[in-house]
């Protein structure tokens, strides 16, 4: 005889909780050898246990002793309280069917299917988890052939395909929400139009013809971000979309000094009379064939704190001494330095930037004496180029200022301690070596510079 009748609030409960644990089991085994029971006064079911409404414990009785004839659950009722109160509901053992088959793009595919289970199912509208994977697995690889095997984005959904087939959870996609899912992969695609700096609302439009639609799905594109490119997992959430050309506004590119920057056109935007400094767009750097500077050096400067206050210090020197500048053989007028902020870890368009600068043109990084500067340099010296040199972070400045650092915490030891694996800092071991034994940090804000 049909099961007809929807589930009251007590029995819907009570009948999840059953298959959910019947679910995580079949993760490991896929058997159903065991039987599940619950104990309903471990659980938080105000309407069975009522003492003055005693609908809901009648009509949740009413509908176990139907699942019972059914053979789908075994009751056990508190004593001397038959038909009243129960003790237990238990689901017993059933027919699970596990299929293995090759695929010819899936490779081996197993699905545990649970047959005795399934009016259970029905009755709950509640899908078997195994048809969730599988509806994803299919939705996922309907998808895949966008990306290239070297695609970061190709990695990471390679990677939610391996967790789907061993039984693990498939986060940031869900196994109920399709739309969600939609939308991320419709975004994934969306990434391939993006090659210079835009912003959240502008791409949300273009990809979903909504401003706030990309908005819920930022964090879930940094989880694959990350998952696909491995560079990317120390990185906050905001320099992974960075990363990926996306911002939540233009930025600029915060530069002091005699610049010169040439366009692909020809065209040279001299920057040098801008003063303190100058903000020049991000997105600009896409047009730009060669960039240069009247200096000895190029200094990037980790914080915009600090970048402001070297420019105030140098030209406090000038004032002081009047040697700020210099005249080359060539009669052109030099500084000592010319100036980029970095505002943390470098963004694509600084990066190209430097990359534009010729190599006879030294440049210095000055970043905070913890592991966030030394991983700066080390990306400097993989991206950029291997001779790039620290400035202001050797042992004698960390101690000259030690009375103003902050303690390491464990993360931050873990952290300084991997960087020893890493061969291009291999003439910064001593120095990271001194900060782990003194168990200190040094923010480069705390470091005062010579007038």
């Amino acid at each position: 005889m049909p099961l007809t009748f929807t589930p009251s609030p007590d029995v819907a409960f009570i009948l999840n909780a059953l298959l959910d644990i019947l679910e995580k089991r079949a993760k490991h085994d896929s058997s159903t050898r065991h039987s599940i029971k619950i104990t309903l006064r471990d659980l938080s079911l105000p309407g069975y246990f009522s003492q003055t409404d005693p609908v809901p414990r009648l009509t949740a009785n009413e509908q176990f002793i139907a699942l019972e004839k059914a053979n789908l659950l075994k009751l056990t009722w508190l004593p001397g309280e038959t038909g009243n109160l129960l003790k237990s509901v238990t689901l017993p053992k059933g027919h699970a069917t596990r299929n293995i088959a090759q695929h010819p793009r899936r490779g081996t595919h197993h699905a545990t299917r649970f047959t005795h289970h399934a009016p259970l199912y029905t009755i709950l509208n509640r899908e078997p988890l195994s048809d969730a994977r599988e509806r994803l697995e299919e939705l996922i690889r309907a998808e895949l052939f966008r990306f290239s095997a070297d695609d970061w984005r190709g990695r990471a959904l390679k990677g939610i395909l391996r967790k789907i087939r061993d039984g693990k959870s498939p986060t940031p996609f869900s196994l109920t929400d399709t739309d969600a899912n939609l939308g991320l992969l419709t975004a994934l695609d969306a990434l391939s139009g993006i090659q210079t700096e835009t912003p959240y609302r502008v791409f949300s439009v273009r990809a979903f013809n909504d401003s706030k639609r990309f908005d819920g799905l930022k964090s879930a594109i940094v989880r694959l971000a990350r998952r696909g490119n491995p560079k990317w997992k120390k990185l906050s959430n905001r320099e992974t979309l960075r990363e990926l050309h996306l911002v939540a506004n233009p930025n600029y590119i915060h530069l002091a000094g005699d610049w010169q920057l040439t366009t692909q056109n020809g065209e040279i935007l001299p920057l040098g009379g801008f003063s303190p400094s100058i903000g020049f767009p991000a997105a600009q750097v896409e047009s730009l064939h060669s960039a240069t500077v009247h200096a000895d050096a190029i200094l990037c400067i980790e914080n915009l704190t600090t970048f402001h206050e070297f420019i105030r210090s140098q030209k406090a020197a000038q004032r002081n001494t009047g040697h700020a500048t210099r005249t080359t053989q060539h009669g052109k007028r030099t500084t000592q330095h010319a100036l980029i902020c970095l505002m943390g870890n470098p963004s694509p368009p600084i990066r190209q930037l430097l990359s534009l600068v010729p190599e006879e043109i030294p440049i210095y990084l000055w970043a905070d004496l913890d592991y966030g500067g030394f991983n700066i340099l080390s990306q400097f010296r993989k991206e950029i180029h291997p001779t790039v040199q620290p400035y202001l972070m050797d042992v004698e400045t960390f101690e000259k200022h030690a009375h103003l650092s902050r303690p390491l915490t464990k993360r931050d030891q873990r952290n300084l301690n991997r960087l020893y694996a890493r061969p291009e800092l291999r003439d910064l071991y001593l120095v990271i070596e001194h900060i782990l034994e003194r168990g200190l940090k040094l923010e480069q804000e705390a470091i005062r510079l010579r007038e």
